[in-house]
């Protein structure tokens, strides 16, 4: 069986000055070269503020995952080519990694989409917005090398995201299938390239072990060892909606099938 990973001036005029120039020396002029630095960098700004903006983050969410998980923030990045692939299959979703609730935050604000998460590790310096999540029980702690406290087929599709880098084959042998029984509509997996760094040294503690990054050859064979099919049709959905926007994934995007 084989796999294609998923994987995305303008000058002033001659007598323009720049304001903030001019309020720091009133009697010079700021050369063009200098104004022209001034406006790529506004409007970079301007443009990033945008795009956050629309994809639902405030500061405290993406400097959240600017620190932490990398192929957890790839999730906005993806959502809208994960809506054409599996369309309805969106409207009920269980998302398991560490930043659930910055996650689930995002998807309950999705039309008519309901959201839970699954937080593997501790949450110590949880938010008022993640605490409120936890207490209704949107949201919950668990050890995901244990079977998920949910019934079979509860979520039409589950996405996990830097969390089964973690996970030694021993204890995947039994994660993978519970993400398949959770599920029925399928699984998908957001996971690190060979080489990459998805948390800071300092976070490692709260793993209890360093990523192990593997690669698409690795989980390929894996997924085909545990009984775990691919899922064609989500896969060429997804690779076609994203080429048409010349999107390409930072992360290894794997599309899994539930246990029928």
């Amino acid at each position: 069986m084989s796999r294609r990973p998923s994987g995305l001036s303008r000058r002033l005029g001659d007598g323009a000055t720049a304001p903030f120039m001019t309020s720091l020396h009133p009697k010079s002029r700021s050369s063009p070269y200098l104004s022209s630095i001034a406006l790529l960098l506004l409007g970079a700004f301007l443009i990033i503020g945008y795009l956050y903006t629309g994809s639902g983050f405030d500061k405290a969410d993406l400097t959240r995952l600017q620190a932490g998980s990398s192929c957890t923030s790839e999730i906005f990045q993806a959502l809208p080519y994960l809506k054409k692939a599996y369309g309805d299959s969106m409207h009920k979703i269980l998302h398991v990694g560490p930043d659930t609730c910055t996650v689930v935050s995002k998807l309950l604000k999705e039309d008519e989409t309901e959201a839970w998460g699954v937080e593997p590790y501790d949450l110590d310096e949880a938010d008022a917005k993640c605490n409120r999540l936890v207490r209704k029980g949107v949201v919950r702690v668990s050890d995901i090398k244990f079977p998920l406290p949910y019934r079979s087929k509860s979520f039409s599709l589950v996405i996990v995201s830097d969390a089964l880098d973690y996970l030694s084959p021993k204890y995947l042998n039994k994660t993978l299938p519970e993400l398949a029984r959770v599920s029925s509509d399928g699984f998908i997996i957001f996971s690190g390239y060979p080489g990459q760094r998805t948390f800071k040294v300092d976070e490692m503690s709260k793993f209890g072990r360093p990523a192990k990054l593997r690669s698409a050859t690795w989980w390929i064979r894996f997924f085909v060892q545990s009984k775990i099919d691919e899922n064609e049709d989500a896969i060429k959905k997804f690779e076609l909606a994203a080429a048409k926007k010349r999107y390409r994934s930072s992360c290894q995007i794997f599309h899994l099938k539930s246990l029928i």
